[in-house]
């Protein structure tokens, strides 16, 4: 039998950006909500009203136990004294992922020297073909702050559920078990150099709004 992700799991995935969005006291359009779906088309909000917002204090700071580059174990601490930006998806993921990790190496650029001080975390939720040599190179290609993450099944569960991140994997085919699609939300979460959770933005922002928010989280004497 065939596993179809269409419509359960944009409903499945609606549910997820709104309950994010409703545990940080914050509010959404249906326009942002409408373009938080994967495959969603763009709506324009008239006006268009931003969606970076505060989140500090409504979620959880940041704290994972993944693996990282070359198989190492890779905690939260490993971070420490970086603003990291952090989103979830996979390698093979076809617009949503390489759109935002294009977004994300443009802020990276915008922000100069300042880059130095900041990483980008994409964290995969489709560990069974992501490994750690394939997602670094992966992130890599585009962006040299760029970490890619991985786990156990497990291990990925519980960072998701920490953020309140829905994800749903289609069973595979019998006689091509590493075919099967992925559905995943989205949003990117940006920490500030202490791991605190402070800005939880739409991935349909502007680079320059998103510069402006990391940036925000930098010391004085970086900006």
């Amino acid at each position: 039998m065939q596993f179809s992700l269409k419509g359960k799991v944009q409903r499945f995935v609606s549910t997820a950006i709104f309950t994010v969005i409703a545990a940080a006291g914050l509010s959404a359009t249906p326009q942002a909500l409408a373009n938080a779906l994967p495959g969603a088309p763009a709506v324009a909000d008239t006006p268009r009203e931003t969606q970076v917002h505060k989140i500090r204090g409504f979620l959880p700071d940041l704290r994972f136990s993944l693996v990282g580059p070359g198989e190492a174990p890779v905690t939260a601490a490993t971070y420490k004294g970086k603003v990291v930006m952090m989103f979830f998806g996979y390698a093979s993921c076809p617009d949503i992922c390489p759109t935002t990790m294009a977004q994300l190496s443009q802020v990276m650029h915008g922000l100069g020297d300042q880059a130095d001080n900041v990483r980008i975390l994409f964290i995969s939720v489709d560990p069974h073909r992501d490994t750690s040599e394939k997602l670094q190179a992966y992130v890599q290609a585009f962006d040299t702050h760029a970490i890619g993450l991985t786990g156990s099944e497990k291990q990925i569960a519980e960072v998701a559920r920490r953020y309140r991140v829905a994800y749903q994997i289609e069973k595979p085919r019998a006689d091509n078990p590493d075919a099967y699609e992925v559905a995943h939300s989205r949003g990117i979460y940006i920490f500030d150099a202490d791991g605190k959770a402070s800005i939880l933005a739409s991935d349909s922002e502007s680079v320059e709004a998103l510069t402006t928010a990391v940036r925000s989280l930098l010391p004085v004497t970086q900006q």
